[in-house]
């Protein structure tokens, strides 16, 4: 009920650094979308190294390749292995995010007709946002592991920046929410703000002892035995104490992939699902608000034995009982629920509408169908 939309969006390091490959991976831009097209009939290839053309621009099979590595690295990410792809898998990927990149093309295509392409002042605002936080010395470290250029990063930058222009002129500029709305969607969805238990909003740093090649944070920093566990946590908990900011920490240390982008926030958690773990039940329902616990083992689910340990922080808490509409975070909750739906309703149209008004030539498509069926 109380929990943040999971609609899909760009996020540009707003306020804290995070390294996102916007509109290059699977899943991460906003501008992904529609159904994969390509023309009928037998379409001339310029040369090998064209993949797909939109209104007669070239995407060229570097950026597609480029776009399919930092695919590949997500898809071990999540898995938290090294993943073999088959040819085919492989091939789905690309197609993936080759379609993605036309999308994103057709996005650039409109948003310079309409003079909205994100100025050289605006990407170098945004790149000194995203290094503030940093030394220079650790955002060249980021940069080199996420394999990206300076150049690179720029683009994405201005890719992110112009898409973010032209949606907001387009779409979130024209979607009103008035208080009738707010007030019509809690009359119809009243049971949901009324809570049967507390709630508790946690967030989280996690150090494991798993030897990984995915550290999932900021730093790349990674224990590989229980010492450098235990070692690392105290550090950190050290810093902690000392005052140093808990989402900032998180992002950068803790190797928990779900969370340590968004700084280690977990939503919200029921007083049921706490007591899953008497230990840490404990710890959490003595905190108040701003806390945060002690350090916890962390246990595996089948041996119960430890293979790292957290430390988590008490954001906020839900009693239990009916919410109010008069209750300012369930009109905000609900404002901008209805924000992002009605927001992704319009992109998708939007998406879909521009794409038919654009000359698509997917060579890549064509190329793989045709080898396909001979």
């Amino acid at each position: 009920m109380m929990t943040d939309s999971g609609t899909a969006r760009i996020e540009m390091f707003e306020g804290r650094i995070r390294f996102a490959r916007v509109a290059r991976g699977l899943g991460v831009s906003l501008l992904a979308g529609g159904a994969m097209l390509f023309a009928a009939g037998c379409n001339q290839q310029p040369s090998a190294d064209v993949v797909a053309t939109v209104n007669g621009k070239p995407i060229m099979r570097a950026e597609m390749e480029k776009g399919y590595a930092a695919y590949s690295a997500q898809v071990a990410q999540q898995q938290q292995q090294q993943v073999q792809l088959s040819n085919e898998q492989a091939d789905l990927g690309r197609l993936k995010v080759l379609d993605n990149l036309i999308t994103n093309e057709i996005v650039e295509q409109r948003a310079a007709k309409m003079n909205l392409t994100a100025t050289n002042e605006e990407v170098d605002a945004k790149l000194a946002e995203m290094k503030a936080p940093v030394t220079e010395e650790q955002f060249e470290q980021h940069m080199k592991a996420e394999n990206l250029t300076l150049d690179d990063l720029k683009h994405d930058i201005r890719r992110s920046l112009t898409g973010n222009k032209l949606l907001n002129k387009e779409i979130n500029s024209k979607i009103t929410v008035t208080d009738a709305d707010v007030s019509s969607y809690y009359n119809q969805h009243k049971a949901e703000y009324n809570l049967i238990e507390p709630q508790y909003r946690l967030a989280q740093i996690q150090v494991t002892s798993v030897p990984s090649d995915q550290a999932g944070n900021l730093q790349g920093s990674k224990a590989t035995n229980d010492a450098e566990a235990k070692k690392k946590i105290q550090a950190l908990k050290t810093r902690l104490d000392s005052g140093e900011d808990f989402g900032t920490l998180a992002m950068n240390f803790s190797e928990r992939v779900e969370t340590a982008s968004s700084g280690g926030d977990m939503g919200f958690v029921t007083e049921s699902q706490l007591h899953a773990d008497p230990t840490i039940y404990a710890e959490i329902t003595k905190l108040k608000p701003g806390q945060t616990t002690a350090i916890m083992p962390l246990l595996d689910a089948q041996t119960k034995k430890t293979m790292g340990y957290s430390i988590y922080k008490l954001v906020s808490k839900e009693p239990a009982g009916q919410r109010d509409l008069s209750d300012p975070i369930v009109q905000q909750a609900i404002r901008q629920q209805l924000q992002n739906d009605r927001s992704q309703l319009l992109k998708n149209a939007y998406f879909e509408m521009l794409r038919d008004q654009a000359k698509i030539v997917n060579y890549f498509a064509e190329n793989l169908f045709k080898n396909a069926t001979k």
